[in-house]
């Protein structure tokens, strides 16, 4: 007997997606709803306070139901622990950008960063997360520190610390320079200490802008190498 003719070509074999399943419409919907959450909570709080923003000022100003952010944050707490990683994971993002931005360009000059030039770099992209553009997190995170648990504060510091150790070789190599007098930790917590409280004051209308500002600053900490 013959054998049969196949009627059809057999199926061909799908393919397995790799890596991690796309997102539904309604994940990234609810992604976009709990960052869009974290912005109006960290204007709030800013502008408020922690004690005086209810939860219920932040669902109406997000335009949801007034017990739609416990959907994703369990406690008002835990939303203001969440506003402050999220600011400091930006700032960590922008530092590193601006960072590798500017070795791009010393490089496309056939030169390497000073260590001058990278407190510049720093300095000024400081003042940018303080007071640029959705500049609300950090200060939130100044202004309303001992409104977190311990446990929350070490979450929170160990971001911080990953912040500043970008600046500890800078401020190290300046002060084996000369440019940088008395102790480099010491001057570390002074230079922040100075920078920080620029949120209290500036307005984005006022006449020094923030390369001004980074200017002004670095005259103030630095000296002429000798």
């Amino acid at each position: 007997m013959p054998a049969a003719t196949p009627t059809s070509d057999p199926p061909e074999s799908v393919p397995r997606s790799r890596g991690r399943p796309r997102k539904t419409a309604h994940e990234r919907d609810d992604g976009n709803r709990r960052q869009e959450l974290l912005r109006v909570a960290a204007r709030l709080f800013r502008s408020q306070g922690f004690d005086a923003t209810s939860t219920r000022d932040i669902a109406a100003a997000a335009g949801m139901r007034s017990g739609s952010p416990f959907y994703h944050f369990e406690s008002k707490e835990a939303l203001l622990t969440a506003v402050m990683q999220e600011g400091m994971e930006r700032a960590l993002r922008r530092q590193a950008d601006a960072m590798a931005q500017a070795g791009l360009d010393a490089q496309r000059r056939h030169q390497t960063l000073t260590a001058r030039e990278c407190l510049r770099v720093l300095v000024r992209n400081h003042f940018d997360v303080l007071v640029g553009p959705e500049s609300d997190f950090i200060p939130v995170m100044l202004y309303e520190w001992r409104s977190l648990s311990p446990s929350e504060r070490s979450a929170v510091k160990a971001l911080k610390d990953r912040y500043e150790t970008v600046w500890v070789p800078v401020l190290d190599a300046l002060h084996a320079s000369g440019e940088l007098s008395g102790d480099a930790r010491l001057a570390r917590l002074l230079i922040f200490g100075a920078l920080n409280w620029t949120a209290q004051w500036y307005q984005p209308n006022e006449r020094a802008s923030l390369d001004a500002l980074t200017d002004a600053a670095l005259q103030l900490f630095l000296k002429d190498k000798p």
